[in-house]
């Protein structure tokens, strides 16, 4: 079978690696082309273009790029037509996804979309759009089977793909980082919220002198996007190994995203650290309903971990919540039992095998 996936983000690749291998598993003929990042590429896909020259954030941002974007859309469909696959396997990545799905199923293409928008969260009537266009929703988050239902929309649960990835992680021992105890630094996977964020991460760093603050690099980043920041500041890069930082650190500052539930199910105390263009921010303000932006705290219901924000993403807020990670044995455990609740409420299904059994199901 022929099997065209588009991921447009770094926890897309990831995700989609791990369903590639199990249709690999599934169907050992499988012939697989992506839109995606190098781990997809590593799995066994041929890679067309790789998220890092798609991955655009807020409306203004949007805008700026909108010549590029469509570009990659005319490009995207003309490279569908030619490949003619058995089924379009959509990752997220709704601003671009959604209007592929559009086109392809008036092409007679058989459409799985696996890891919702989070049409949840702001524009819902996207789902009737998503109802006419997909013929398989393979949803990751438990609320959102019940969101769906809403709008009498039939969905398929198949696990959050994370837990599988986390419990095989924490099979291997770390690589030593470091001799002090570690602050973890998760600023992004784009340059853009790299330069907004980073910097003030790092005012953190001269109020821990006993600890070794090390940042999180995205391994499709150069290293002199975040050398110009760093300076001479004692900061250390670990390229490519978050999940090896993740599993020594102390605590971790983590840019909003899938991070702040990757930090999460490795038991890391963490501060969920947002700060984006005032207009993007002002406009996604009005239009998006959830109480939260961290996944933790929208899974949970509840503010389990703060979310430092805009203005409040500062250095005196930085420092009073670090301590509250480093210092406080109370607050440490209430927020570690929570973690365990996040990890049952996740559940022990496997996404990717699910997934894959979901595709398979669909073209067979």
């Amino acid at each position: 079978m022929r099997y065209y996936i588009i991921a447009g983000e770094a926890s897309g690749d990831l995700h989609g690696s791990n369903l590639i291998k199990a249709i690999h598993r599934k169907d050992t003929q499988a012939d697989i082309r992506c839109w995606g990042g190098d781990k997809m590429q590593a799995a066994g896909a041929t890679i067309i273009k790789h998220y890092r020259d798609l991955a655009f954030m807020g409306f203004v941002e949007v805008l700026m790029h909108l010549r590029t974007i469509i570009r990659n859309i005319d490009f995207c469909k003309k490279d569908i037509t030619a490949y003619k696959p058995d089924v379009l396997v959509l990752i997220d990545y709704p601003g671009f996804n959604m209007r592929i799905a559009e086109w392809a199923k008036q092409q007679g293409i058989k459409i799985v979309y696996y890891i919702s928008p989070q049409v949840w969260a702001w524009k819902e009537n996207r789902v009737h759009k998503l109802k006419r266009d997909v013929d398989r929703m393979l949803v990751i988050l438990p609320f959102e089977v019940d969101f769906y239902k809403k709008w009498n929309y039939e969905v398929d649960y198949v696990g959050h793909p994370l837990i599988q990835v986390v419990e095989d992680e924490l099979k291997t021992p770390p690589v030593k980082l470091s001799d002090k105890p570690i602050i973890a630094l998760l600023p992004g996977s784009r340059a853009q919220e790299i330069k907004v964020k980073l910097p003030i991460m790092l005012q953190a760093v001269k109020h821990y002198p006993d600890y070794q603050f090390i940042v999180a690099q995205a391994p499709s980043l150069p290293d002199a996007i975040y050398t110009n920041i760093i300076g001479k500041q004692n900061v250390l890069l670990a390229k490519g190994q978050t999940y090896n930082l993740l599993k020594q650190a102390t605590a971790a500052l983590v840019t909003s995203g899938t991070a702040t539930l990757e930090t999460a199910l490795f038991g890391v105390p963490e501060v969920v650290c947002y700060k984006g263009n005032p207009i993007s921010y002002q406009l996604a303000k009005r239009l998006i309903k959830v109480k939260y932006i961290s996944l933790v705290n929208l899974i949970m219901d509840k503010p389990v971990i703060t979310e430092l924000i805009q203005a409040n993403l500062n250095e005196a807020m930085l420092k009073q919540e670090l301590d509250k990670l480093l210092h406080n044995p109370q607050h440490i455990s209430k927020l570690k039992e929570d973690y365990k609740q996040l990890w049952h409420l996740l559940g022990d299904k496997n996404a990717s095998e699910n997934a894959a059994d979901a595709i398979l199901e669909l073209i067979q």
